[in-house]
């Protein structure tokens, strides 16, 4: 199997899927709404992206990051939590204060600048005795 043109296919795939929803997100809905009557299928599908994520992520703690160093999988968490901070922070709320939507808004910009961190500096040299 040619692993490249696999990684290839599925990162048009998830692309042209996470452009769509970033930028009509009410038009696909309305698109989908029809076979599936209801949010719960594209929020079991939102649930496997950040299951994906978090295994790349932990299967990931012993590589270098940094600088050149695991730059996709930087760049690939500043991408995700940047874009989720902006839509966290422009999402309609009402007058209200809602604790917990501001919890997320924290949590995604504080990640989206450490990746944007880590992306931008070289990693620190360990020593190993």
């Amino acid at each position: 199997m040619n692993t490249r043109l696999l990684m290839i296919a599925s990162s048009f795939a998830l692309g042209a899927l996470g452009l769509a929803l970033t930028f009509a997100p009410d038009e696909v809905f309305t698109a989908i709404s029809g076979s599936y009557g209801s949010p719960t299928v594209v929020l079991q599908l939102c649930g496997a992206l950040y299951c994906g994520f978090a295994l790349l992520n932990w299967t990931s703690k012993g590589a270098v990051i940094g600088g050149i160093y695991g730059r996709p999988l930087v760049i690939g968490n500043l991408t995700h939590f940047t874009i989720g901070a902006l839509a966290l922070t422009k999402a309609p709320g009402g007058h209200s204060v809602d604790v917990a939507r501001w919890v997320l808004v924290a949590m995604y910009a504080l990640f989206a600048g450490l990746f944007a961190y880590a992306m931008f500096t070289h990693p620190a040299e360990t020593r190993t005795k």
